[in-house]
């Protein structure tokens, strides 16, 4: 009979990302949860703003890490994460400064 593996006992009980990128990745969907309670109270400019800045802020940080070290931010290769991220986040904000405002709202 083998010994477990000191390694694999402590990984099984860890409760925090294993990668820096995991860390901005939860920083990243703090920073949307904030977004979407503006939307809620009413500032819902403000909060896609928000939420558009907070996915090019991921994206940026996909940019930097390397692949091992983004962690959840990595899905494809580097370039085409980044640019679905910029791409979400810019078309986020250009909606809320383009949308003209409703009367009556």
């Amino acid at each position: 009979m083998t010994e477990p593996d000191p390694a694999e006992a402590e990984d099984d009980g860890r409760r925090y990302p294993s990668t820096i990128g995991g860390m901005f990745y939860l920083l990243v969907m703090a920073v949307v949860l904030v977004a979407l309670a503006l939307v809620v109270l009413d500032e819902w400019r403000t909060g896609i703003r928000v939420m558009g800045g907070a996915l090019m802020f991921g994206a940026l940080v996909r940019l930097v890490l390397r692949s091992r070290d983004a962690g959840m931010l990595a899905v494809r290769h580097k370039a085409l994460d980044a640019l679905v991220l910029v791409a979400l986040g810019g078309a986020l904000i250009f909606l809320a400064g383009s949308i003209p405002d409703q009367p009556g709202f």
